[in-house]
């Protein structure tokens, strides 16, 4: 397997799982002291993992939360954002200038700031009210603070239950999604590493990804054309442009939007020979129960991708960390 370290997986993994106990910690004051609303505020892939967050409690929580795009906010503001509101972040760098600027105007405001920045010391984590240090695995760190956020508010009974199948089999199973994705994706990047241009289609906790896959993996890193479609939105203009030879991948999810992806995926057939399915239902995870598949879905399809970007990324002979003009120009 090409760029596949199991035991680095498996400390990734289990390491920010173990960080459950540290958020709790924090989550817990917050809900005692009381606060209004949850603003995920992010930029680029952040603000992605921010669109999956907020799917992830809607459908469960009465609580009112909601995505913020940093640039945005920037420039006009958010009146839901108050010295009451519960303000979370993302990133690895801790300089990402538009979200520097946001959360200095944030703090402005008096909202409580949590944040998830992988370098101690940076300026945002200078900027934040409680910060958590630890690299990858944002999805995770962002679904473990909806999730103790809904358990408080009596949202979630199953809480200890599926935390449970968590710490004890969830890195051992998506290590495994890995290891059986690998062929797949070896041949998916060989089809199509070079294409003029991919369509993505995803709907529910997987479309925050798909969003950030076609843009900040194909885009950003690979330097391939894309676009990404909500999978609720396809069949209002998208799929008029879809011919027999578009390449157009949809992620089936097992969560209460699946229905949405599989209309496309039924469909496509009729109008188009160059589609690829992929469909968590196809991989076992055998320490999680079937109830719980629909809120792990994502983090199968980010094991998917991953293979797919390691062969492309060698088909290519492009470094994924390689960049044109970000942070390599002034804008």
């Amino acid at each position: 397997m090409r760029k596949f370290d199991e035991q680095h997986e498996l400390d990734s993994m289990n390491g920010a799982l173990k960080l459950r106990g540290e958020i709790n910690k924090i989550i817990d004051k917050i809900n005692s002291e009381g606060y209004s609303n949850v603003a995920w505020l992010g930029q680029g892939g952040t603000y992605a993992s921010a669109m999956q967050a907020v799917i992830h409690m809607k459908e469960k929580s009465s609580i009112e939360t909601f995505v913020q795009n940093a640039a945005e906010y920037d420039v006009t503001g958010n009146k839901r954002i108050t010295d009451k509101t519960l303000v979370i972040i993302s990133s690895v760098s801790g300089t990402t200038e538009e979200v520097v600027k946001a959360i200095k105007k944030v703090n402005e405001v008096g909202s409580t700031v949590l944040g998830f920045i992988d370098k101690a010391g940076s300026p945002l984590a200078k900027l934040c009210t409680h910060v958590i240090t630890y690299p990858e695995n944002e999805q995770l760190k962002f679904f473990m603070v909806g999730d103790r956020l809904m358990n408080l508010a009596g949202e979630f009974p199953d809480y200890d239950e599926f935390y449970k199948e968590m710490d004890e089999h969830f890195a051992e199973d998506i290590v495994e999604v890995a290891k059986k994705s690998d062929s797949f994706g070896k041949e998916f990047a060989e089809k199509h590493h070079d294409d003029d241009i991919h369509y993505f289609v995803g709907a529910g906790n997987q479309w925050g990804a798909t969003y950030s896959y076609a843009m900040c993996y194909w885009e950003e890193q690979h330097w391939l054309k894309t676009k990404s479609i909500e999978a609720a939105e396809f069949f209002h203009g998208m799929f008029e442009i879809v011919t027999r030879d578009t390449p157009v991948t949809v992620y089936v999810g097992e969560d209460s939007q699946r229905a949405l992806s599989e209309r496309v995926a039924k469909f496509l057939p009729e109008i188009c020979g160059n589609y690829t399915i992929i469909d968590t239902k196809d991989y076992e995870l055998k320490g999680i129960s079937e109830k719980y598949r629909g809120e792990v879905s994502p983090f199968v399809f980010h094991q998917i991708n991953n293979r797919i970007d390691a062969y492309i990324e060698h088909i290519n002979r492009h470094p994924m960390d390689i960049r044109r003009y970000y942070r390599q120009l002034p804008y």
